[in-house]
């Protein structure tokens, strides 16, 4: 299809991973190019491992799969992984079968820099585990920042409480150097962050309706259940916030959205670490500052939810 967006998945699956990378490929405006792998919801192999997952779900095994970094920006393996969150494997203990598949040869980092080279002004990258391997291809080729078409990121917390603690929100948190890399060093970089992710949801009853829908339904509703049980846990609510899809419904319907130009700055350390940091842009300050020479970005401010969600599940159910 001519104009398809080419689209880079940057991914820890992960079940709200899993919804957005199995919606990208019921969605006819984006062409999938690649997924890079990294940790957060689970360790980085393990991700690679569910990426494969998905690829044979979705019969697209001839997609590369290029795995990234094991560690954080600053050479430090991450302690924490989200299994209380995704489970054990990401996939909510449903322990699917393995499936055996070759990784690219290059690092993701690598990969992403050599697809922005080869398709200038195409490429979108969607980030839904912490940046480091989004970092690491601006440290890769510096052209990559204006090479790519954008970076869609799913991160973030500026007017509500984070969700590892009430300061960050957990891809920041994951690798904090990472983050105020990109957020210093990028281009076209969009954030999509809790302030909208936490106005979409889906509810037990939305996942039960996909069982037997389209392709994935059925995985889907199974991978679903351990994630809304921990929202009834810690939340209380029989629904689930829907990180990842949303971010990708950025992708795809960018007018879904309201987005403040800004500058944004990542705490690296303290009790406050990971918590993100933005200049409005709305007036020039008499002295300079952190936010000064970094580039403006833009910061989803709303959503209208009652649009995404019937999008994001529809999509799924194909």
């Amino acid at each position: 299809m001519v104009g398809r967006l080419k689209l880079i998945i940057d991914t820890d699956p992960g079940i709200d991973d899993a919804m957005a990378i199995l919606a990208a490929f019921n969605s006819p405006e984006v062409e999938i190019i690649g997924l890079t792998t990294i940790f957060g919801n689970v360790r980085t192999p393990m991700a690679t491992q569910n990426a494969f997952i998905l690829l044979q779900l979705a019969q697209q095994e001839q997609i590369p799969v290029a795995e990234g970094s094991r560690d954080q920006l600053n050479g430090i393996t991450k302690a924490h992984v989200a299994d209380f969150v995704h489970g054990d494997e990401g996939f909510g203990n449903t322990y699917q079968k393995l499936v055996e598949g070759q990784k690219h040869s290059l690092h993701a980092a690598q990969f992403i820099a050599n697809a922005a080279a080869e398709y200038p002004g195409e490429v979108v990258v969607l980030a839904l585990g912490p940046l480091t391997n989004i970092a690491l291809a601006y440290k890769v080729d510096a052209a990559v920042r204006t090479r790519l078409k954008e970076v869609v990121i799913l991160g973030g917390a500026f007017h509500t409480n984070g969700n590892v603690n009430p300061a960050a929100e957990a891809n920041i948190l994951g690798d904090p150097d990472a983050a105020d890399y990109v957020m210093e060093h990028g281009s076209s970089v969009k954030l999509v962050s809790l302030d909208v992710t936490h106005q979409v949801e889906f509810s037990s009853s939305h996942m039960d309706a996909l069982r037997g829908k389209g392709k994935f339904g059925t995985f889907i509703a199974d991978i679903s259940k351990f994630y809304i049980d921990y929202y009834r846990k810690s939340y209380g609510t029989d629904s689930c916030f829907v990180h990842d899809p949303t971010a990708f419904a950025a992708v795809i319907r960018p007018d879904l959205f309201s987005w403040q130009p800004s500058k944004v700055l990542v705490l690296k350390d303290g009790v406050a670490c990971g918590m993100t940091i933005m200049d409005h842009c709305i007036r020039n300050w008499v002295a300079p500052n952190e936010w000064s020479q970094r580039p403006i970005v833009q910061v989803a401010v709303a959503v209208q939810a009652a649009k995404v969600v019937p999008l994001l599940l529809e999509r799924m159910a194909m």
